[in-house]
């Protein structure tokens, strides 16, 4: 095996462990310290909890972004434009249109359960709420299927135009050159967190606490949003031409992990383990924080990446399934979610005993409904490219013993 394809195994791992770490993000929420954020309120809340959250949100997004935009440049070398679309409009738009008011639905049955738990009354009508934005439209979790089209289709067109005005390859050559420099420059998370960090204080009514807001409730992305995940999208792309660059990270993990514990840390112990719901006001404190959160974006990114391509990058087929399974996961878990933490919010049991039923609960329902649902059906076909057989046949097994 070459070390470009072990570097996929990380990556391949990297990016399902990040859709899983929404399961657990989410999974908080109904335990934060502070003002009520979630349709679920424990009685038992936790500023552990509060960390959990706040750190898991710096990379999360931005990580799985950069990986996306990784493995669609090399899907689109392997497929071919034409391809490339019927790619993606089998595994992510299809899945969009089918799940979506699927999961909206599960999603507002989920919340009237809480309402019912809390008070014992389902509720007939939803709450009363301010005068919608302009294109306001509930995404819910899946934002991130709507995001991932708009960054294909603008990859396409620019990609389009280069191919169209470079004829010579000399655009291209030096697009690699800056992204090599960048990449072994260990000012690279500095140089990269400038756009976000800009995005962050321009924006009226940025909250430092949640950092880059995902843009689930309208069909345009806010600023921040838009402006971190194209360009994490679009690095991802480019750097796919030199994947050998990422050795770099891999062998600098400890120093971005170092680099992002302590800007978290350091974030948290000026903001509170608790949801500040204000913004900061122009000035000095904003721009300190639209910094260092864009720092923390970027060297936990590097750190997630580079420690799964140190630790990761053997085959195993355990990681595989993860990877596999991770987008049902994904895409069913939040109504999931919803439930049990409704479910347990009724009983005196201490937060760490609650919080380990529902994700133990949860994703044994969820790995259940992957192997008997999707992964051998033409649900798994859609969603990860093919279809699992339910045993691998007789000849299969067969061969290594001839071979022998």
């Amino acid at each position: 095996m070459t070390a470009r394809s072990e570097r996929l195994h990380g990556l391949d791992a990297v990016r399902g462990y990040a859709l899983l770490l929404g399961v657990v993000f989410h999974a908080t929420m109904s335990f934060l310290p502070g003002p009520q954020i979630w349709p679920v309120a424990d009685s038992e809340r936790t500023p552990v909890l509060g960390a959990v959250f706040f750190a898991a949100h710096t990379f999360r997004m931005t990580t799985f972004f950069l990986i996306a935009g990784f493995f669609a440049h090399m899907t689109f070398h392997k497929r071919g434009p034409r391809g490339f679309v019927v790619d993606r409009l089998k595994r992510i738009a299809l899945p969009l249109l089918v799940f979506w008011p699927i999961s909206l639905v599960g999603i507002l049955l989920a919340a009237g359960y809480a309402v019912y738990v809390a008070t014992g009354v389902f509720p007939t009508r939803p709450p009363p709420s301010p005068a919608a934005a302009p294109g306001a439209f509930p995404l819910t979790h899946l934002w991130f299927l709507y995001t991932l089209l708009w960054l294909y289709a603008g990859a396409l067109a620019v990609r389009g135009l280069v191919v169209r005005l470079d004829g010579t390859g000399a655009w291209q050559a030096r697009a690699d050159r800056l992204t090599a420099r960048l990449v072994a420059s260990p000012l690279s998370p500095a140089l990269l967190a400038i756009p976000v960090a800009v995005a962050f204080y321009v924006t009226p009514g940025w909250r430092v606490w949640f950092g880059v807001q995902g843009p689930d409730s309208n069909l345009v992305p806010n600023l921040p949003a838009a402006v971190q995940y194209a360009l994490a999208f679009g690095f991802g792309w480019v750097l796919q031409r030199q994947p050998g660059l990422l050795e770099t990270w891999a062998c600098r993990w400890r120093l971005n992990l170092a680099a992002a514990v302590a800007l978290a840390a350091g974030l948290m112990a000026n903001l509170g383990l608790q949801p500040v719901l204000h913004p900061d006001p122009p000035g000095l404190v904003r721009l300190v924080h639209a910094a260092a959160y864009g720092l923390a974006i970027w060297t936990g990114t590097f750190a997630a990446i580079g420690l799964a391509l140190r630790f990761l990058s053997g085959p195993s087929p355990a990681r595989r399934y993860i990877a596999d399974s991770s987008y049902w996961i994904y895409l069913i878990h939040l109504p999931i979610v919803m439930v049990l933490q409704a479910w347990v919010s009724r009983f005196d049991w201490p937060w760490e005993a609650k919080f380990a039923a529902i994700l133990g609960i949860g994703f044994a329902l969820m790995f259940a409904t992957y192997e008997l649902l999707v992964r051998h059906t033409f649900i798994g076909a859609m969603l990860n490219g093919r279809r699992r057989p339910w045993r691998t046949p007789t000849a299969t097994l067969a061969a290594p013993e001839a071979a022998r």
